[in-house]
């Protein structure tokens, strides 16, 4: 709740003076959409890390099983937004699509809470034990799936169109005028507020309260978010769908293939293109010519009606259904890039693993937790986008004389580079960690805790908390700005569709460096004993290729050309 505030604040006085003048929209209708995925969040998070626990102590599953269902759950909980998004862009709309996602996850959640309440939704557990020997029987299993399924579908369904609904909601002037850069900037910053809580205060309740306060509050934070999204929706602006997305897109690749043998030309005569009606767009541009094909007109009496429209979709497509098309895949090469930084952003389980090994210690009384270093990220994060949007915009602004804000593509650079930097210092940290044990003769002692303070560890978090908080802001800026209207709601899932990517990437090179390393009856550089693997040198390889990919970015971005929204 706090961390919703805060962003209110942080965002209230630019935007009020910014106002649209509309009945609908505006900034008055921001705060529910943020809050709303910002409370889903906070409660899938806060439910994650201890439910473990709950499965294996309250189920009876076995550690390895309880794990796969976990990850299934967190794939599922990836995946579904991105199915959202197509569905909200070529279907449904993203009003439908969140009100949906609202709905199934409080029903996901209030039945994962009532396992907690109804001792017969569950197996019967000794009480004065951690362990459970019953296994659960088919409907015990039915509840638990059902809920989690819930859980997932609704995660789709919010996090698939939250963002790009909060756009609809801003007027053309809004845009122009920097509002649509500080909504994204205070979106990310409040769902990443509301993650940290979730990841802190949330678990922190399940370890003291009990399960069934401790899956109670994610849930009557739901029921808030849903309830005051749904008191909101007088002042929505809903936008219609306009095509079916997929088909669009399919109907432009079977055109142009069937139209490949034409002979293209630069004619700009009326009539040699299909025109959409009421389009600005008169003829399609020179970039990916080939698809140029499928507008083509050949014979207006056969292919057109008498209103102007194609007699077959699947040969004729309008301008703008090429052009929509072109956009998707231009916008490819600069989406790759992020697939490297994920890549190092997955890298948290290691940084457990050294902060585990240093000593922890605050004062003599107080040892921050291994898995809590991951919170220092996020706080560099939000920090930094209150920083930027609140003291560098309005400095820069006021020193050059006019609005100055950093482009899409110059945060997505400033991003990578300095995920370059975060991954360099922890290969650095840990060489310096490495040659301590060494010293000290930890060399055999895989859990040994070296004279070296954990603290070490934070450049790295605070420069991925800047990397982040950059990069994704500026992606998700970049595709919104750069794909058409109609395909808000998937530009809105690009990034967390890399971030998928990145996962089967880093795995990839784990497997490889784990098997190219430990050879000849070498120890890995990822050994289980990492006083005896060499992770500094694995981290510099991730390092080599993050800065090998930020040479990649800056070719794609020289080539991509000036965004729509300046010319850089």
């Amino acid at each position: 709740m706090e961390s919703i505030s805060e962003m209110e604040s942080v965002i209230e006085e630019p935007l009020l003076s910014k106002q649209s003048s509309n009945a609908k929209g505006g900034f008055r209708t921001l705060p529910f959409i943020i809050a709303n995925e910002a409370f889903e969040r906070l409660a899938s998070l806060g439910l994650m890390p201890n439910m473990i626990l709950y499965l294996t102590r309250e189920y009876g599953m076995q550690t390895a099983g309880a794990t796969n269902f976990l990850l299934l759950w967190s794939a599922a909980s990836n995946f579904t937004p991105f199915i959202g998004a197509v569905l909200a862009d070529s279907y449904v709309g993203r009003y439908s699509m969140i009100a949906f996602g609202s709905v199934a996850s409080l029903l996901g959640m209030v039945l994962l809470w009532l396992t907690t309440l109804i001792p017969l939704s569950k197996p019967l557990c000794n009480q004065f034990t951690d362990s459970c020997h019953n296994s659960p029987t088919t409907i015990h299993l039915l509840i638990l799936h059902s809920s989690f399924a819930l859980m997932s579908i609704g995660a789709g369904g919010i996090r698939s169109s939250s963002l790009a609904f909060g756009v609809d909601q801003l007027s053309k002037s809004d845009r122009d005028a920097g509002i649509q850069e500080s909504y994204f900037s205070c979106y990310y910053a409040a769902v990443s507020m509301a993650s940290l809580i979730g990841l802190t205060v949330v678990v922190y309740i399940q370890d003291y309260m009990g399960w069934a306060v401790g899956f109670g509050i994610p849930v009557i934070l739901m029921l808030i978010a849903t309830v005051s999204f749904f008191l909101a929706s007088p002042f929505y602006v809903m936008a219609e769908v306009k095509r079916n997305m997929l088909s669009g897109i399919a109907q432009v690749l079977v055109a142009s293939y069937k139209n490949r043998s034409l002979q293209l030309s630069h004619e700009t005569e009326d009539g040699t293109y299909h025109l959409e009606m009421g389009s600005d767009l008169l003829m399609p541009t020179e970039k990916l010519r080939f698809l140029n094909k499928a507008c083509i007109i050949r014979n207006p009496l056969q292919d057109l009606t008498a209103e102007g429209r194609a007699r077959k979709p699947w040969n004729l497509c309008t301008v703008d259904q090429v052009e929509d098309v072109k956009a998707l895949v231009k916008v490819v090469p600069i989406w790759s890039t992020g697939i490297m930084m994920g890549v190092n952003m997955s890298q948290g389980s290691f940084l457990v693993l050294e902060a585990s090994s240093m000593d922890r210690h605050i004062t003599s009384n107080f040892e921050i937790p291994a898995g809590s270093f991951m919170s220092f990220m996020i706080v560099s994060l939000v920090l930094w986008v209150i920083i930027y949007d609140r003291i560098l915009v309005p400095v820069a602004s006021k020193i050059r004389g006019y609005p100055t804000r950093m482009g899409a593509k110059q945060k997505i650079g400033l991003g990578l580079l300095t995920s370059c930097a975060a991954i360099a210092s922890l290969a650095i940290v840990e060489s310096i960690r490495r040659k301590i044990a060494t010293e000290e003769g930890y060399s055999d002692e895989a859990e040994a805790v070296v004279k070296m303070s954990a603290l070490w560890l934070l450049p790295r978090q605070i420069l991925n908390g800047l990397a982040e908080g950059s990069t994704v802001i500026g992606n998700n800026e970049f595709f919104l700005t750069e794909l058409p209207r109609s395909m808000s709601s998937l530009a809105s899932t690009l990034s967390g569709l890399g971030s998928s990517v990145a996962n089967l990437v880093a795995s990839f090179i784990l497997s490889v460096v784990e098997r190219a390393s430990g050879g000849g009856g070498h120890e890995s550089w990822v050994s289980s004993n990492i006083n005896k693997g060499h992770y500094d040198y694995y981290y510099s390889l991730i390092c080599a290729l993050c800065f090998l990919n930020y040479i990649y970015f800056l070719y794609c971005s020289k080539s991509y050309g000036p965004c729509k929204d300046r010319r850089k």
